[in-house]
């Protein structure tokens, strides 16, 4: 079973605060996330992933962009998912379209 890429959108989303009309457009992490081949990573990532029951997978922009994320500023699982939620750059980064003020993971 292959990753959901996309989030759905829906009402609830009207009265939630759009990511792309907060932050910075001109934000390194704003340009990285545009310079990613994202579409690349999920058809490389995505076929790793077996059917079967369970909770379908994070999708694959998130995985990679908290792993790109965690990499390039040396942080530690837990130090990682607390700025997540703080910095709308890493949600944005992360394939996020509005801000979210819970990880939309489980856990770290």
């Amino acid at each position: 079973m292959r990753p959901r890429e996309g989030r759905e959108t829906g009402e609830q989303d009207l009265f939630r605060s759009r990511l792309d009309q907060i932050i910075d457009m001109k934000h390194s992490l704003v340009t990285l996330a545009r310079t990613v081949d994202w579409g690349f990573l999920e058809r490389e990532f995505g076929a790793v992933y077996p059917d079967g029951p369970g909770q379908p997978p994070l999708p694959t922009r998130l995985m990679a962009g908290l792993a790109i994320l965690k990499h390039a500023y040396d942080l530690s699982d837990e130090v990682l998912c607390e700025r997540w939620v703080e910095n709308p750059y890493y949600q944005f980064f992360c394939g996020e379209e509005c801000f979210q003020h819970r990880p939309v993971f489980d856990r770290c």
